[in-house]
């Protein structure tokens, strides 16, 4: 389960979460004013979603592979990128 928690909770308490997630691989969602603001999970997690959307990417690009040049590769994923940075943004 995923545990929310706001700014100054994490701030007075940082050494015991860090230590929650590396050892009890527990996740917590970082909140200011209600509003999600970041993620804080296992490096194992993080890593298993950066591969995740990798996988994903290449598996799109791999169907479409005939019909797009490298050139419309690359300007597809740099658009996923920066979509993906913008909907992060409050």
């Amino acid at each position: 389960m995923i545990e929310t928690i706001s700014t100054l909770e994490m701030r007075q308490r940082l050494g015991d979460l860090l230590n929650r997630v590396a050892l009890r691989h527990d996740q917590f969602v970082i909140e200011r004013k209600g509003k999600p603001l970041a993620a804080m999970v296992p490096i194992e997690r993080l890593e298993q979603m950066q591969e995740a959307a990798r996988v994903h990417l290449l598996s799109t690009l791999a169907q479409r592979s005939e019909e797009i040049s490298q050139g419309q590769a690359d300007h597809l994923a740099n658009e996923a990128k920066h979509r993906t940075r913008k909907l992060r943004r409050p």
